[in-house]
């Protein structure tokens, strides 16, 4: 998928007529009403000449004009752009939890910036309360992709609670060598200090989409997307430390033995039996599974078996599947399943024969057996109808349960004229 940089976040045309219309034309449009079912797939064959044609025209006059309105529900995080969205309802904060905090991918000028949003009341209502500002990201260096995580135990010198924020910075150097680097606050998010680099770039190859987890040995883990392997056009990879300091065990987690195939944008869970859960997307040249939602799972978050494998597609009985950028959350489940529920989101939903489904950018989709089996349809807090494949409509989002597994909070990006902006909303789960 499109990598987010200080340039490309100023520009009215984000991506160019041709990219995107080559993108949209590959699919119907999406309807405006949440299904079931794939109950429109019988005239989906009719009607797709129509479709293509009528999504190009709206696409092509909305990139010409320079206006978009935004489709999406829910309550603006912030007036100006706000990327890739994250967010953390803390846990391990004494009298603060509960507090749902939000961050997202921000720019001032020429310098990349991270805010980090607090909600005291449940996700009704935010405020900013702090601000990241790397200055490996100031001065159009570039900075992509953030996330938030709270330490669930402690880590070296780390105690449970500290939050860690991490990206991708130096994207846009002209000689770039690309780093994750990792900022820690111990005030909920108000000051942040540079802890460490989980990894550092020996070439000018990208590394991106860093993500954390606890292995079952307490080590942290930082799971990323790799680009500076020239065996692999892009791979994921992982590596872990003991302190938060020093990484060490770069590895491979997903690799495909392919060239072209680009496994992107990793996310893990703990579940309760103590299996990890990781969601991700895979790329290539082409095709029906262009950037399709896998997963795969690891006995202890540090290994995850042959590289080579590439995991699981997960799908509705009627073979619904979710495209590119995705994210995954656990949750306690109302009925006691000890399971709980996996609830995973894309930003894109697919029918069995590859058409876009009537429920594009109106799903989350949720599992009550680790994974296994046919996942089922609910819609999404914040619906993003409109959702094509660019880096902003429902790009990554971030979906964060309620301690007793009935209601999802969830922020999802959206075109504003030429701003992506984030909105976000809680819905019934």
């Amino acid at each position: 998928m499109s990598r987010i940089s200080s340039r490309l976040a100023r520009r009215t045309t984000l991506l160019g007529v041709g990219v995107l219309l080559a993108a949209l034309l590959g699919t119907p449009a999406a309807s405006a009403t949440f299904t079931e079912s794939a109950e429109s797939a019988e005239s989906t064959e009719t009607t797709t000449e129509t479709s293509r044609a009528t999504v190009a025209e709206d696409a092509r006059e909305a990139i010409e004009s320079g206006v978009a309105v935004p489709a999406a529900t829910g309550t603006p995080l912030r007036d100006d752009t706000g990327l890739y969205p994250r967010a953390i309802r803390l846990e391990h904060n004494g009298n603060a939890n509960g507090r749902i905090l939000a961050g997202v991918v921000t720019f001032q000028e020429n310098n990349g910036l991270g805010a980090i949003h607090e909600s005291t009341d449940n996700g009704r209502t935010f405020q900013q309360v702090g601000t990241v500002a790397d200055p490996d990201s100031s001065g159009g260096q570039g900075l992509c992709c953030a996330t938030l995580y709270e330490l669930p135990q402690q880590v070296g010198a780390l105690p449970a609670g500290t939050l860690l924020w991490a990206s991708s910075a130096g994207q846009d150097e002209a000689d770039r060598r690309m780093a994750l680097r990792i900022w820690a606050s111990h005030d909920i998010g108000r000051s942040w200090s540079y802890l460490s680099s989980c990894a550092v770039a020996n070439g000018t190859g990208g590394l991106w989409e860093p993500e954390f987890s606890v292995a079952a040995d307490g080590a942290l883990v930082c799971h990323y997307a790799d680009e500076t392997d020239p065996a692999h056009n892009q791979k994921l990879a992982a590596a872990r430390s003991y302190d938060g300091v020093n990484w060490v065990d770069h590895r491979n987690t997903v690799a495909s033995s392919w060239e072209p195939d680009r496994p992107g944008m990793p996310v893990v869970r703990k579940l309760p039996n103590g299996e990890y859960f990781m969601i991700f997307e895979i790329c290539n040249p082409g095709g029906q599974y262009q950037c399709v939602v896998h997963y795969r799972t690891s006995p202890d978050g540090w290994n995850w078996g042959d590289p080579a494998h590439l995991g699981f597609r997960p799908e509705t009985a009627n073979g619904t599947y979710l495209r590119a950028a995705p994210t995954v959350a656990w949750s306690p489940a109302p009925d006691g399943n000890p399971n709980g529920q996996l609830v995973i989101v894309g930003q894109m939903a697919l029918n069995a024969d590859g058409s876009t489904s009537a429920d594009n950018g109106r799903i989350v989709l949720v599992n009550n057996a680790n994974g296994a089996g046919p996942w089922r349809a609910v819609p999404a807090p914040v619906q993003v109808p409109d959702a094509v494949p660019n880096y902003c409509p429902n790009y990554s989002s971030p979906l964060v349960p309620s301690a007793d597994g009935r209601e999802l909070f969830m922020i999802a990006t959206d075109w504003d004229g030429d701003v992506c902006k984030p909105y976000f909303a809680t819905g019934a789960l």
